[in-house]
């Protein structure tokens, strides 16, 4: 498999494993990343973590948890991204992962603050991806806070630079993701906005800690449009149905309450992995007419009171 490990220190992008390496050694790095792809027509995945991650901390490294190739079991057993969305299999058209970190710890609006930070270190990697490999499909997919870093990115690159971006209970504003979107970089994207009401108290938290741009402004997680934007939500019984006549089975809900599901859910990373690598397969006018226009409220998965699925058995999570 090959992967670079890059995270963000302030507004500059620094190599993981060593972090006194600035532009020089990454734009090696990348260089020879790149040379081990050469030869596939794979596409470069960028993967962002969120919220209470740090690089480098025993306890809280990314690169040690989701972002891994063989994750550990701290703080919490979980799927590695890079594995579910198709890299490590030794197929030449693998492509080449990302993993970005940054430091997501400390407070709420620390954190965001950081990501804006981060957002513009991870456009100087993407500059340098795009001018070594113009040929390639790049897309980012990141989780809870991890969203506000890729928003930013957009806002400092042209048009062109990124296909694909798919947000995972994200942790951002309507009018934040519709400014992004309306970049140069954003109007030629691909959103995907993927929100479960298993986020509900997570929304909720995030829109109480944290200072919205507007007046009334709902996170994301309450639904977003615009023309190149789809919201998809995974606990929705309609979305899954007609998800699964796409090709994409999702398991079910297990939880009322959950920030996690959008990448821990059975078939979730698989779906993900379909958007990036096939995105021929599920076009987004088609995911924007197939889908319901309008997310449930908030709420109404507590308020419901349905008893929820039983779990599948644990060789039936594959």
């Amino acid at each position: 498999m090959t992967m670079i490990r890059i995270n963000a220190v302030g507004e500059m992008p620094v190599l993981h494993a060593r972090p006194t390496a600035l532009e020089r050694g990454l734009d090696h790095c990348i260089d020879q990343g790149m040379g081990q792809v050469a030869q596939g027509s794979g596409p470069v995945i960028i993967m962002i973590h969120g919220y209470k991650y740090q690089p480098g901390n025993p306890r809280h490294c990314p690169h040690r948890h989701i972002l891994a190739q063989d994750p550990q079991h701290m703080p919490w057993r979980a799927p590695s991204w890079p594995r579910q969305l198709g890299f490590g299999l030794g197929h030449r058209d693998e492509g080449l992962a990302l993993a970005f970190g940054w430091d997501a710890r400390g407070t709420l609006p620390a954190a965001q603050a950081r990501a804006a930070e981060a957002g513009r270190a991870l456009a100087l990697v993407v500059r340098q991806l795009r001018a070594q490999t113009p040929h390639r499909d790049i897309h980012m997919i990141g989780h809870s806070l991890g969203t506000e870093v890729a928003l930013e990115a957009l806002h400092a690159l042209p048009a062109g630079a990124v296909q694909r971006v798919i947000s995972l209970t994200g942790a951002s504003y309507q009018s934040r993701a519709a400014r992004a979107l309306a970049t140069p970089a954003g109007r030629s994207a691909e959103f995907f906005n993927i929100t479960s009401r298993e986020n509900d108290t997570f929304d909720f938290l995030f829109e109480t800690l944290t200072r919205a741009p507007e007046r009334g402004d709902r996170a994301i997680g309450q639904g977003f449009e615009a023309p190149n934007a789809v919201t998809v939500q995974l606990d929705c019984e309609e979305t899954l149905a007609r998800l699964a006549q796409m090709g994409h089975a999702i398991a079910p809900p297990e939880r009322r309450i959950c920030h996690w599901s959008s990448y821990t859910r059975p078939g979730a990373l698989r779906f993900y992995k379909g958007l990036l690598r096939q995105p021929q397969r599920s076009p987004l006018p088609l995911m924007q007419q197939a889908l319901p226009d309008t997310p449930s409220r908030r709420w109404s998965r507590l308020l419901a009171g349905r008893p929820l699925p039983r779990p599948q058995p644990l060789w039936q999570q594959i």
